[in-house]
């Protein structure tokens, strides 16, 4: 295959030689393209070189600003001769058939080269201003990579072929810097001032973490060299490919940046020089990117640069890292502490022990699934000389079922005195939170009032599970289905049925929530009423041994599998 050259004549590469070995060569600013030409005014894929039995032809590939072959535009293709001159737009190359000096082989494969320039002038039809600091996701940029530095190579250890004393000074730096601070907030300040210091001639610098819920880049941290500057330009196409690719990117680009607009038109800006590394979890994971720049055209940042800021970012990045693991630590220790203050406010409205009753025995269980729960049980004495037994569940569990929870155990108790009788009681309930706006959430519930002169229950129930009933402690029953109205807070208009249900000596009733039914082993069946049901049957005659019972068959059927709801059950037995 013919081989040719060319030599940069103009360019910050000038007298470099490049072999175009390949069947064709594409010049752009596109990162893809075989020639990389860093500079606005340059199209994305300008130019290309090809061969063509021998031939070699330049060919413009519609380019916004044109090609010139010999200081003359070109329209399609036109054959190359020894000799002529090749500019795109501000780079300028020679044509050779022959090279008397060593050459950068470039071929249509994979091999890539870039160039960068100090830019004359800037195209007035793509040229894009980068706004302010505000939000990531506003940003647009017309830069291009001139070279990158895979952001692992450097673990999280040293290289120090390049540099050594810099990259020490640096690591130094940062882990001084670091080791005072472990809040977030704190340290990426700390972080930017400390690569000032490495990097005197930065000008601004900026930090870009991931949002742990959506994943977007959110701005964490800017610093600007000038007082009273904090609007930082930024290349959103770096810090996209660095994320992507997970390189540390170098980059130079025309500032475009509004604040100067006043001053001086966007042709007169300086070079700004761009570097743009990862910062990344210890497992790999991305979490954002750190990003300096300079408006110095005399000290760009070069690849000696980028390499000590990838050994920086890793430091970098384990210290970010180290810092949220220490905040969410924090706020699981303060989560901790208020569940466990409301725990005990919660449980400071249930009753502390069952009441005493010459002729009847009382006993209650109580376990959240979570901290705090939904579930909710009572025991209210009545005036005239009767007990009230009211158990409920809360549709849900946690913070939200616990919030209701509390405002149910004092309307409970108003509803109660002023109705005297369980279905007045519910029905005025039930008007009440139907009319609360509680949206979905719903309460089951019910209530059960002993009379010991008449030694008879009063039983009205809103969507709740059926008590079980054992005669004589033996046989066990299911009662109070069919009397059972709707859940409260589902219909304002309810209205709940009351249920006489007489109690003979030895008879006990027991109520309970459907973390017993519901609760489930490792083949994914449930306990089901009927197993509680077969449990209260065959349990001791005492309901302060029965109820313990009931939970250790429960945990037995369970084989191990985590408690899944809230548990509450309550009982009384009409003594002999």
């Amino acid at each position: 295959m013919a081989v040719a050259f060319l030599k940069v004549i103009k360019g910050s590469s000038a007298g470099q030689v490049l072999a175009l070995s390949g069947e064709n060569v594409i010049l752009g600013r596109h990162p893809s393209c075989q020639i990389v030409l860093d500079n606005a005014s340059v199209s994305r894929q300008h130019a290309q070189i090809l061969v063509e039995h021998g031939i070699f032809i330049v060919e413009d590939l519609r380019s916004r600003n044109g090609t010139q072959v010999n200081k003359q535009s070109i329209r399609g293709r036109t054959e190359l001769r020894d000799g002529d001159e090749i500019r795109v737009c501000d780079y300028a190359f020679v044509f050779m058939q022959k090279a008397t000096g060593p050459s950068i082989p470039i071929s249509g494969g994979s091999s890539v080269i870039s160039f960068d320039v100090i830019r004359e002038t800037v195209s007035n039809g793509d040229d894009e201003s980068e706004p302010d600091l505000k939000s990531a996701d506003q940003i647009l940029d017309n830069s291009s990579v001139i070279t990158s530095i895979s952001a692992g190579s450097t673990g999280h250890g040293l290289r120090l072929n390049v540099r050594p004393e810099a990259k020490l000074r640096a690591i130094l730096e940062i882990s001084m810097a670091l080791g005072k601070v472990v809040v977030l907030e704190e340290m990426l300040p700390v972080i930017l001032k400390s690569l000032f210091k490495i990097f005197p001639q930065a000008d601004s610098s900026f930090v870009l973490l991931k949002d742990n819920n959506s994943e977007k880049l959110r701005v964490r941290a800017t610093h600007s060299r000038h007082a009273g500057d904090e609007s930082v330009p930024v290349s959103m196409t770096v810090v996209r490919q660095a994320l992507e690719t997970g390189q540390a990117i170098l980059s130079a680009d025309v500032c475009g940046d509004r604040r100067f607009q006043n001053s001086e038109s966007i042709a007169d800006m300086q070079l700004r020089s761009l570097m743009c590394a990862p910062l990344n979890e210890t497992t790999g994971r991305s979490l954002g990117v750190l990003q300096l720049s300079t408006l110095d055209v005399s000290q760009p940042f070069n690849s000696d640069d980028l390499d000590l800021l990838v050994s920086v970012a890793a430091q970098a990045g384990l210290a970010v890292e180290n810092a949220a693991m220490h905040e969410s630590l924090l706020k699981q220790r303060d989560f901790d502490r208020d569940m466990e203050i409301a725990a005990q406010v919660q449980l400071s409205f249930l009753p502390s022990s069952p009441p005493l009753l010459e002729g009847y025995e009382f006993a209650d269980y109580y376990s959240a699934a979570h901290a705090i729960g939904g579930d909710y049980f009572d025991f209210v004495g009545m005036p005239d000389g009767r007990i009230a037994m009211i158990i409920g569940d809360v549709a849900g569990k946690g913070i939200p079922a616990a919030l209701l929870m509390a405002r149910l155990h004092a309307s409970m108790r108003y509803h109660l005195f002023s109705a005297q009788t369980a279905d007045r009681a519910l029905n005025s309930l039930n008007f009440e939170m139907a009319d609360s706006g509680l949206g979905y959430r719903f309460i089951t519930l019910s209530i059960a009032i002993l009379d010991p002169v008449r030694h008879e229950i009063q039983l009205a129930s809103a969507g709740h599970l059926p008590p079980i009933v054992r005669r004589h402690g033996k046989h066990a029953e299911f009662i109070g289905h069919k009397e059972s109205g709707m859940p409260l807070g589902v219909m304002s208009d309810q209205v709940y049925e009351c249920l006489a249900i007489p109690l003979n000596p030895n008879d006990a009733i027991v109520f309970y929530t459907d973390g017993i039914t519901e609760a489930m082993n490792p083949l994914n069946e449930l306990f089901a009423k009927e197993r509680a049901r077969t449990a209260i049957e065959n349990g001791p005659e005492s309901v302060a041994q029965l109820i313990p019972a009931l939970v250790d068959a429960v945990r037995l059927f369970c084989d191990g599998s985590p408690q899944r709801d809230d548990v509450c059950i309550t009982a009384l037995r009409r003594c002999e």
